[in-house]
């Protein structure tokens, strides 16, 4: 039980896949204009990260080695598929404001990644709360910077107005420019937390920077430029 709940925690918060390992950047700054968005793409993210990793593990060992990314890319797209119909049925309005991303899940760095690093060489409990955590991690960093967005943006949380009637909106925050400046600062705030908490413990800050030591998919980015 310990190591399932350490798989949520890790994705949360040990290796949240926007806030430490800056990953899966595209549909966090595209599809944040609103909290609404952020928890459609982050659940949508996560129920395929789920099964996904619970059949690549299932199957891990009846995969030949050669065609292994091929296998898993095939998984991952059966789940995106049956997500995008399910949304467009029920869901119309959410699938409609995602759009393309919906679909583009099936390249997301994360769940390849996930597939590589962790379902392909696990059993399946925790390979499904691996999925779960990250999932989880996903989706509350889309929240947080849709939540953000959006209050400033357009003075709504989940198309409610909070803010004054007075209040003038700063377009510019539902506007491309808007998810670079949310994103940066957040990554500010937390990098200098970690700097702070760090000195504090006499340790070496964990900092917000693109490094492929500790990528998951560094093996195969290696492997695709020789």
């Amino acid at each position: 039980m310990n190591k399932l709940v350490e798989r949520i925690k890790n994705g949360l918060i040990t290796e949240n896949p926007t806030f430490v390992q800056v990953l899966a950047m595209c549909p966090t700054l595209a599809v944040t204009t609103s909290a609404k968005n952020g928890v459609g793409m982050g659940l949508a993210t996560l129920v395929v990260l789920m099964f996904s990793n619970a059949m690549i593990s299932a199957v891990r060992k009846f995969i030949p080695d050669k065609i292994r990314i091929p296998g898993y890319i095939v998984i991952i797209a059966s789940f995106v598929t049956i997500i995008e119909m399910l949304m467009e049925a029920y869901l119309p309005a959410l699938y409609s404001a995602l759009g393309i991303y919906i679909p583009l899940i099936v390249v997301n760095c994360i769940i390849l990644g996930r597939a590589e690093a962790y379902a392909g060489k696990n059993p399946v409990l925790p390979s499904i709360f691996d999925g779960i955590g990250m999932g989880l991690g996903f989706t509350t960093s889309l929240v947080v910077v849709g939540t953000i967005r959006e209050i400033i943006g357009a003075g709504t949380f989940f198309g409610m107005r909070i803010m004054p009637v007075a209040y003038k909106p700063a377009s510019i925050m539902i506007l491309p420019p808007g998810a670079f400046f949310t994103l940066g600062i957040l990554m500010a705030i937390i990098n200098y937390v970690n700097i702070k908490r760090a000195k504090k413990n006499g340790t070496k800050a964990k900092t917000l920077e693109h490094n492929c030591e500790g990528c998951s998919m560094a093996s195969s980015c290696h492997g695709s430029n020789q």
